[in-house]
């Protein structure tokens, strides 16, 4: 289809304003380059699963690898469409991952980046102070896929990035083969998910474990652990709202 010339104009800009904002880089990206860089090189597979508008996809992209992001959220997907939709490494898929196909209702936030498909999460992280000003009063249905069914699609993925507000274990369980190494966010509030989704992932394959907190864009230990040691680390933080984190596992 060719496209009428002010949509082809429209289309320019959004590319080169894309281009422009791929182009810089601070201090907080190099962070993140750095931490990433120990999972991804280039040429390899990342899915990013909950991309929202695409802050670890830059990062995926810098590091030169194919990145397939998906996201349910519409305003996000077409965020990531106009900010990399130039970038022939990536692949936008807008739907929600789960253990199984089918459909389901996003509870959409105020704030895009805590919309969840976890009512539990919601009530936890409400409950705990965390984000007790905000609310989740639209719902958008939305497709489910599967970690296996995308690796059916796009092949087996070096990285699996997993930041789906308490969605994760589903989306741990929809995978039934090892991959080469994953992450998935956790709060102090609701841990269980958190211990499930271990026990699920060393029925996979044999893994090693460790963690970042907050937004430090840094492995916490020198060394990593076994998937009890992970599960002691993280009991004791239960209960503190002030902290969240991500779990970094690699299958050996």
């Amino acid at each position: 289809m060719i496209l009428p010339r002010a949509a082809r104009f429209r289309e320019i800009i959004r590319s080169f304003r894309g281009r422009r904002a791929f182009a810089r880089r601070g201090p907080r990206e190099e962070k993140m380059l750095t931490l990433y860089s120990r999972f991804v090189h280039p040429g390899d597979l990342c899915f990013d699963i909950g991309a929202n508008v695409g802050n670890r996809v830059k990062i995926f992209l810098k590091l030169r690898a194919r990145v397939v992001a998906v996201e349910p959220q519409c305003g996000c997907a077409r965020a990531l469409a106009d900010a990399y939709g130039w970038n022939s490494l990536l692949t936008i898929v807008q739907k929600a991952v789960g253990q199984s196909e089918g459909s389901a209702e996003l509870m959409i936030s105020d704030a895009s980046t805590i919309s969840s498909l976890s009512r539990d999460w919601i009530d936890a992280v409400r409950g705990s102070g965390r984000f007790a000003a905000y609310r989740w009063d639209r719902k958008q249905p939305v497709q489910m896929t599967t970690l296996d069914r995308l690796i059916e699609q796009f092949g087996p993925p070096s990285f699996i990035k997993i930041d789906v507000e308490g969605y994760e274990l589903p989306v741990l369980k929809g995978l039934s083969r090892p991959v080469g190494a994953l992450s998935f966010e956790f709060v102090p509030e609701l841990l269980d998910p958190a211990f499930e989704s271990i026990r699920h992932l060393e029925t996979l394959g044999r893994i090693r474990l460790n963690y970042s907190l907050d937004e430090t864009m840094e492995l916490a230990l020198g060394d990593w652990v076994t998937a009890p040691e992970m599960v002691r680390i993280l009991a004791d933080l239960r209960g503190d709202p002030r902290l969240f984190g991500d779990v970094y596992v690699q299958f050996l």
